[in-house]
């Protein structure tokens, strides 16, 4: 009977050590220790990349952020009455967002500028910014310069972006 209780114990923990073998196999694979790339039919097929190639707008739509999101339509025409409350709110915002490279006047003497080595900020008080169409500095707003200014787009609004327009439109008016 002796022989047949350690043959007993033995099995057991033959059984235990593959167990316990086992389970730090599945806590490694769990906890990221151990990587594996696990197919995913979701991310290999061509309509999951996002940002890459986007779809064209669909004909006879117009986006949610109205029709001056549409690309090739030229200069959009600005919707926004610059009124005093469009200005002190373009104004709020220019500070916010717009200030650090242009300056708190408008003049591109900001607190980054000096750091700008390749292209120095738009001095946005001159006649050659001032000559443009508000749709022209919208755009510029919304879309940046490349290599330049950063696009606006996601951190303002449609209208946030008009009043901002209409309060550099004041700054000729300050110099």
């Amino acid at each position: 009977m002796s022989t047949s209780l350690g043959v007993i114990i033995r099995r057991l923990a033959m059984i235990f050590a593959f167990a316990l073998v086992a389970f730090a196999g599945v806590l490694l694979l769990t906890y990221d220790v151990i990587k594996i790339e696990w197919p995913s039919f979701m991310e290999i097929q061509p309509s999951y990349r996002p940002m890459e190639n986007p779809l064209p707008v669909p004909e006879r739509s117009i986006p949610i952020d109205g029709p001056i999101t549409i690309t090739g339509m030229g200069a959009p025409t600005n919707p926004s009455a610059a009124d005093d409350a469009s200005i002190a709110r373009g104004k709020e915002l220019f500070t916010i967002n717009c200030q650090m490279c242009h300056g708190p006047k408008g003049d591109g003497i900001g607190p980054i500028a000096p750091f700008l080595i390749k292209f120095k900020p738009a001095n946005l008080t001159s006649d050659v910014v001032q000559s443009k169409s508000d749709g022209s500095i919208f755009l510029t707003i919304s879309n940046g310069l490349e290599g330049r200014m950063p696009p606006l787009n996601e951190n303002l609004t449609v209208s946030e972006r008009w009043d901002v327009v209409n309060f550099v439109r004041t700054l000729k008016a300050s110099e």
